[in-house]
């Protein structure tokens, strides 16, 4: 399933809290019953995972592989580096994420949504959570009345190739 509506030269500048009042599209994702955002422009797509082949090695925010048409994909699972249950039954759907040569497949519960956003409705956060430390969850967006923590890619791609996760 293709995410992208827009080419992502016409997506506008980065998401950034000083950024003014620009319109930017995020992609919402649930993770653990819990809201978050990622920037449009790092979505490839979505695909509903089937099967995961665990790798021995990896590092630990890595579940294993899946095979996306023919090419294998790293599957992240971000519920225990977020603070949250990472219990039951996995998720069925992944989001592919990429900044610049870097991808990975992050397992999310629900087939996101996209949305556009302003400046206006994003607050900077803390890199420490109720749950614990989020060294990827830069911002704050309000979303419907909810809170959503926002995902910095390029972040979560450094912290998953360094084996960061617990």
């Amino acid at each position: 399933m293709e995410l992208a509506e827009t080419a992502p030269s016409q997506l506008g500048p980065a998401v950034e809290p000083s950024a003014g009042d620009t319109p930017h599209r995020i992609c919402l994702i649930t993770l653990g019953g819990e809201l978050f955002a990622v920037d449009l422009r790092h979505v490839r797509e979505v695909f509903e995972v089937e099967s995961v082949t665990p790798v021995p090695g990896m590092p630990s925010t890595l579940t294993g592989v899946a095979n996306l048409r023919g090419t294998v994909m790293p599957l992240a699972d971000l519920r225990p580096v977020l603070g949250l249950p990472a219990s039951g039954p996995r998720p069925k759907y992944a989001v592919v994420v990429q900044y610049d040569a870097q991808q990975v497949a992050v397992l999310v519960d629900q087939v996101p949504e996209i949305r556009t956003i302003r400046a206006g409705e994003m607050l900077e956060a803390s890199t420490r959570g109720t749950k614990g430390v989020r060294p990827f969850v830069s911002t704050i967006v309000k979303v419907d009345e909810r809170m959503s923590g926002f995902i910095e890619i390029r972040t979560l791609l450094a912290c998953v190739e360094a084996g960061e996760g617990h």
